[in-house]
């Protein structure tokens, strides 16, 4: 598998609610009931930023960037709301994507986790399935969680052909097992640096290839599980249900990077 950094190393899994080792700090996870002024919250540290208008000394002071950007949400199935609720803590324009027309002044696109055979077989009923490349060719960013990294690749192992094959990346469907093999698990995303990353995996995907110009960001099991081409980003977990902003903040700088 040609990539061009080395798989980061991650932290044993443990399922949704389970009570965490006893050899590890205690923590506790609530998926989809955290606070915005947690302690945890106001303390870690965001992602990496490669914008010239917001260096890293400010990069989780979204309000001093000067660029605004837009951020669409794939809203035609899936954890929509969800990533919206994360885009508006961060003071982020964002509009829910369901035609065409909707991508208009859209910097970034979110593809949400869902059902990934559900969710394509609506893109092409409104016309997303053409519409969205020709956006990317323009130059918007697009970001794929779980089922919209499925969408994303060009190739899939089993099953249909992904749906919009725009990232050099081969993926293997369900990886993980069945919805009640789901976990939660610390990755090391070194772009990041610490606390590690909170992931939560629901039917997750993987990465079985990445092509050369894929950048590994974290992986799981040896296995990719966060990875950059360029203006495009997937993960096979689901950040929108942990409290930690990193990934999202990442598509931003991201974003920001060539605007």
């Amino acid at each position: 598998m040609g990539t061009s950094s080395a798989p980061a190393s991650s932290r044993p899994r443990t399922r949704p609610g389970a009570p965490r080792p006893s050899s590890r700090r205690p923590r506790t996870i609530t998926i989809r009931t955290w606070s915005r002024g947690s302690p945890r919250a106001s303390a870690r540290r965001c992602g990496a930023s490669i914008s010239e208008s917001c260096p890293r000394a400010n990069c989780c002071k979204l309000e001093e960037c000067s660029r605004v950007v837009k951020i669409g949400v794939l809203a035609v199935q899936g954890d929509v709301i969800e990533h919206r609720a994360i885009l508006r803590r961060l003071g982020v324009a964002d509009v829910e994507v369901r035609l065409p027309g909707d991508l208009a002044g859209v910097d970034g696109l979110i593809l949400p986790g869902g059902e990934s055979t559900t969710i394509g077989k609506l893109m092409v009923r409104y016309g997303l399935d053409r519409a969205i490349p020709e956006q990317v060719r323009r130059g918007m960013a697009l970001y794929g969680t779980c089922a919209g990294m499925i969408l994303m690749a060009r190739r899939a192992a089993g099953g249909e052909p992904p749906m919009l094959r725009l990232m050099d990346i081969t993926v293997i469907r369900n990886a993980y097992g069945r919805q009640v093999d789901s976990f939660e698990t610390d990755l090391d995303v070194p772009v990041f640096g610490p606390p590690p990353l909170r992931a939560v995996f629901i039917r997750a995907p993987v990465m079985d290839q990445a092509g050369p110009g894929v950048e590994v960001l974290a992986s799981l099991d040896g296995r990719p599980v966060l990875a950059r081409e360029g203006r495009l980003l997937v993960s096979s977990f689901h950040p929108e249900l942990a409290p930690d902003d990193r990934v999202h903040r990442y598509f931003l700088d991201v974003i920001r990077a060539d605007t």
